[in-house]
C-alpha cells in the first residue's frame, strides 16, 4: 500500500518526466534496427499458400485424431514439426525503440512462407485473428491460418494481410477532438507518432501501450491506483495508466463501435477522480486522437 507521500512523489516524477520528454523529443539510436527478424521470409501468392495450407492441414487433422484434444499446444506443434518438412517453431521477432524491447514468438512457419497459429480455446475469437494478423505484419507475409485444436471438430480460418508494415508508417491523422491544453497531450501524441514512424500502424495495441509505459518511466511511475466513486462515496481503487496527474491514456485498435467505447470511457471519468483520458485508436490506415474530459 503506497503512502500519500510516495504517491505524491510518483505523481511529481511522472509530471517532471512528461515535461522533459515533451521539451526534448525522443530520438532513437538510428544504428539499432527497430524490427529484428530472425528469419527471412518469402511472400507467396494466395494460391500458393492455399496449396501449402492444405498439405499442413492434412497433418493437423491426423495428429489431432491420434492425440485427441487434451494435450498442451507445444505437444501438437512438435509432432507436426516431425511430420512436415521445412517447419520452424516459436519464431522470434523483436521490436525496439530506444531502451524499450519486446519479443513476439509466432507458433509455426513452414518453408519460411506460411504462417500457422495454434489455439486451444472453446472457439476462435476476433482476438485470435488479430494476433495472427499481427504476426503476418511482423513477418511481412500476406497469408496465414489460425487453427483451434480444442473443439471436437478442428476449427481453422484463413487470415489475409495485403499490407506491409513499411507502407503503414504514414497513416491518416484525425485529431479534431484532440485537446492540447489538457496535460500530457503533446507527450502522448509525440510518443505515438515516434513509435508509428519506427514500426508502422496496425500492430498489437499492447505493444504501443507497453512501449509508452516504459518510455515514461515504467509501471511504477505510470500505473497508479485511481479512486472509484460510487453513489455514496469511494468504493475502491482501480489501477490505470496515467500520462499526467489525473489524466489517463488508452490505446485501442477498433475497426467499429468507437462510440460504444467512448460511452464506457466517459463513465470511467464520471466515476473516478480522473479529469480526462487521452485516447488514440490505431488502425492500419488511420490514427484517431481524442481527448475525453469530464
Amino acid at each position: 500500500m503506497q503512502s500519500d507521500m510516495q504517491r505524491l512523489f510518483l505523481i511529481a516524477l511522472t509530471r517532471s518526466l512528461a515535461i522533459f520528454i515533451s521539451s526534448k523529443p525522443f530520438h532513437p539510436d538510428s544504428s539499432i534496427m527497430p524490427i529484428l527478424r530472425s528469419t527471412v521470409t518469402q511472400r507467396i501468392s494466395q494460391e500458393e499458400f492455399k496449396s501449402l495450407a492444405n498439405h499442413v492441414m492434412n497433418h493437423v487433422f491426423a495428429v489431432r485424431n491420434e492425440f485427441g484434444g487434451f494435450f498442451e499446444e507445444m505437444i501438437y506443434k512438435k509432432e507436426l514439426a516431425q511430420r512436415i518438412d521445412g517447419v520452424t517453431l516459436e519464431v522470434p521477432t523483436t521490436l525496439t525503440h530506444g531502451s524499450f524491447s519486446k519479443t513476439y514468438f509466432s507458433d509455426m512457419l513452414v518453408n519460411s512462407s506460411g504462417l500457422f497459429e495454434f489455439k486451444l480455446a472453446d472457439a476462435l475469437h476476433p482476438r485470435h485473428r488479430g494476433q495472427t494478423l499481427n504476426y503476418l505484419l511482423l513477418h511481412e507475409l500476406a497469408h496465414g491460418k489460425v487453427i483451434n485444436l480444442r473443439p471436437d471438430s478442428v476449427e481453422h480460418e484463413f487470415v489475409n494481410c495485403p499490407e506491409l508494415l513499411s507502407d503503414l508508417k504514414e497513416p491518416n491523422i484525425i485529431a479534431n477532438r484532440w485537446n492540447r491544453q489538457v496535460p500530457g497531450a503533446d507527450t502522448f501524441r509525440d510518443l505515438i507518432m515516434s513509435l508509428i514512424a519506427d514500426w508502422g500502424a496496425g500492430l498489437d495495441t499492447a505493444l504501443y501501450e507497453d512501449a509508452i509505459t516504459h518510455l515514461l518511466g515504467g509501471e511504477l511511475a505510470v500505473v497508479q491506483a485511481v479512486p472509484v466513486i460510487g453513489k455514496y462515496g469511494e468504493v475502491g481503487q482501480q489501477r490505470m495508466r496515467l500520462i499526467a496527474p489525473d489524466v489517463a491514456f488508452k490505446i485501442t485498435g477498433l475497426l467499429d463501435r468507437l462510440g460504444d467505447f467512448e460511452g464506457h470511457a466517459r463513465k470511467v471519468i464520471q466515476h473516478t477522480t480522473l479529469q480526462a483520458v487521452h485516447w488514440v485508436n490505431i488502425t492500419q490506415k488511420t490514427l484517431t486522437f481524442t481527448t475525453l474530459a469530464g
